[in-house]
């Protein structure tokens, strides 16, 4: 379990499963330690949310500073909600991709959160990342058993011998859905509220399960202990901002 704790110092969070693998940058931003103003105070990543493009740029250079990469080294995406995974060999920004993979060394892949799950793997013996952005449709979509599909073919990854962090996301107690949502999941994923035709949605249990499915062993997967809603003055969360908040990023890469 998770020893880690947030302050108002604390820029980065690096997630305990990856700690003896030195040459490894893998973890979440939080939202402390940026220029931007509110909403989006203060360390706000994302150039799509109304922020202003400049404070953006300072405050992606200064988390790159931190963890001692380059801005130019960073593979982004215009997420969409889908189960495609592009296999990255150079740096840069691609459109409608929730999930990237690559073997190459400073190459740092990127995915943008304020409520979905993010999720990184690595595979120690073949040397290769992965970052996934997990929303409920993504999740439905089965991102988690793609991307790691993905990494069997492309560089002859197992499963058995993989790292898995599930990052800081909406926690099932605060994550409401409606019958539209709901009839997507197995009833294991759902909890009944009084509210008719309501549930509460578990997104991290259900990925979980997706790693555990594909044959990540459980000792090899950390899950966050923190919930973007309930510990929103470290974390952004669209759902408690009603939309207008920044985002964070979930970054994997060797240096």
């Amino acid at each position: 379990m998770t020893t880690q704790t947030i302050d108002e110092f604390t820029l980065f969070v690096t997630p305990n499963i990856f700690k003896n693998h030195p040459d490894l940058v893998a973890g979440q931003s939080t939202r402390h330690g940026g220029l931007s103003k509110s909403p989006y105070d203060s360390l706000n990543l994302s150039f799509t949310v109304g922020d202003d493009h400049l404070n953006v740029s300072t405050n992606r250079k200064r988390l790159c500073d931190y963890l001692g990469i380059d801005t130019e080294q960073l593979v982004t995406g215009t997420q969409i909600h889908g189960s495609a995974c592009l296999n990255a060999i150079k740096a840069g920004h691609y459109e409608g991709y929730d999930a990237f993979i690559t073997n190459r060394r400073n190459l740092f892949l990127c995915v943008s959160i304020a409520d979905c799950v993010p999720i990184l793997v690595y595979d120690p013996i073949q040397k290769v990342v992965a970052a996934i952005h997990a929303g409920w449709k993504s999740t439905k979509k089965r991102i988690v058993a793609h991307t790691l599909s993905k990494m069997a073919n492309d560089f002859e990854t197992k499963p058995q011998n993989c790292l898995a962090y599930i990052g800081t996301s909406i926690k099932v107690s605060d994550y409401e859905v409606g019958e539209d949502v709901a009839m997507n999941f197995d009833k294991s994923y759902l909890m009944t509220t009084p509210t008719p035709m309501k549930w509460l949605l578990d997104l991290p249990k259900a990925n979980m399960d997706q790693l555990l499915e594909v044959g990540i062993e459980i000792s090899n997967i950390e899950q966050s202990k923190f919930s973007t809603f309930r510990d929103q003055e470290h974390f952004f969360s669209y759902r408690y901002s009603w939309g207008k908040t920044g985002r964070m990023m979930a970054i994997i890469g060797l240096k």
